[in-house]
């Protein structure tokens, strides 16, 4: 699909379009300095495009995907002197002025600094996003469109297709999302060819004491299992239907204590054995529900989780679908390829992406909280309009973060 070179109306202005000081409340300038610093990425002379400018140009890249990598970079000038020395002048570079700046920076500074910022941002008050004591997480994966460029495809492949392959290179991902805010946490990408699994256990690590994770029967394993538990994360995982697990003992609300082994021999001889708590269960009157469920956890007592509770609850793991939604359709734009040429662009572009994303859920959780509101109920879309809208509050953000954000 061929790209046009879109623009925002004559006489646009930062104050109309990109509320930056929403990406800049969430990402300080101290922070992206920290960032820059730490993956020696810092400008060494004054440019065009000092690196800490081109890392929000990234994220600011992802607000507005249908628009010219030029146009993007005007209207963001207008709303960043506060971010450069006093008196100095930022010109409107050319795509290739940009492409040179965003190549410099590279990816590993934007992806350093979605680690250190991106988190979960549920706190006690936030509705929907605990059952009884535990902070609800899901994690599962998905893929995106590349630019179909030679470097792209080498790196990263594409999917075949009834008649050849797919039109253009894939990169897959796999994320955490923590389920009351649609906050995408912990992301890792690759070529297509990477197993979900293979990507998830990199993303494990960012589970944690007092998480609850779901996830569905793809991702259960022994190996897997082990590594989510060791996280000190509590599980709640779908168990495909193949999987022996035998009732060693039966629990007053119907579930039963069972066993999983890293082998069948393990099994045959009762060795290198886990003990999970096993949820069996059916949809009754539910159009075109399987005839058995099975859920194992990690949650042995079933007075701190009855199964009833459970069963319902795992069904909230397709918050990660609609999260990705926004990511994919929301924020991107339906049918957006990501426009990067170069893999380590297009990394940086996936992480810009994200930190985007988390911007504006964070925003929405704000105003949630002020509400007293579930923010499942307010609209994504609105929220990414206003964000684009709204800047005249934010404008003047001062680097030393001697003003409060409104």
């Amino acid at each position: 699909m061929s790209r046009t070179v879109a623009s925002l109306p004559a006489g646009s202005r930062i104050t109309d379009y990109i509320s930056l000081g929403v990406v800049a409340k969430t990402f300080p300038l101290e922070k992206v300095r920290a960032s820059l610093a730490a993956t020696g990425k810092e400008s060494v002379r004054q440019r065009d495009l000092p690196a800490h400018v081109v890392v929000y140009y990234v994220i600011a890249l992802a607000l507005y995907m249908q628009s010219s990598y030029r146009e993007v970079l005007r209207c963001l000038l207008e709303g960043i002197q506060w971010l450069v020395e006093p008196g100095a002048k930022i010109n409107v570079a050319g795509n290739s002025g940009i492409s040179q700046a965003r190549t410099r920076l590279g990816s590993e500074p934007v992806r350093q600094l979605h680690d250190e910022v991106v988190k979960p941002v549920a706190v006690a008050a936030t509705k929907g996003a605990w059952y009884r004591t535990w902070r609800l997480i899901s994690i599962d994966g998905s893929t995106l469109d590349v630019a179909d460029e030679k470097s792209n495809d080498e790196a990263f492949g594409r999917p075949g297709a009834s008649r050849g392959e797919s039109a253009y290179p894939k990169i897959r991902f796999v994320s955490l999302v923590e389920n009351g805010t649609h906050v995408l946490f912990g992301s890792r990408m690759a070529d297509y060819a990477t197993s979900e699994i293979a990507l998830a256990k990199t993303v494990l690590p960012s589970l944690g004491k007092g998480m609850l994770c779901l996830a569905d029967r793809g991702f259960f394993g022994f190996e897997m299992w082990k590594l989510a538990a060791a996280t000190g994360a509590d599980l709640l995982w779908r168990v495909r239907k193949n999987i022996h697990l035998p009732c060693e003992q039966r629990l007053p609300d119907g579930s039963y204590l069972s066993r999983i082994y890293p082998s069948q021999r393990d099994q045959r001889r009762g060795h290198k054995g886990i003990v999970v708590r096993v949820i069996e269960y059916r949809l009754e009157g539910v159009e075109g529900a399987e005839p058995l469920y099975r859920l194992a956890t990690t949650i042995l007592d079933h007075e701190l989780g009855p199964a009833t509770e459970l069963a319902a609850l795992y069904h909230e793991r397709w918050e990660i679908e609609t999260a990705f939604d926004e990511l994919k359709t929301h924020l991107r734009g339906a049918h957006i390829v990501l426009r990067s040429k170069t893999p380590d662009l297009v990394r940086q572009e996936f992480y810009g992406l994200l930190m985007a994303h988390f911007a504006v859920r964070g925003l929405m959780h704000e105003a949630a909280l002020r509400a007293e509101k579930d923010p499942d109920r307010l609209s994504f879309l609105h929220a990414v309009r206003v964000v684009r809208r709204k800047m005249a509050a934010f404008g003047a953000i001062p680097p030393s973060g001697s003003k409060t954000v409104p």
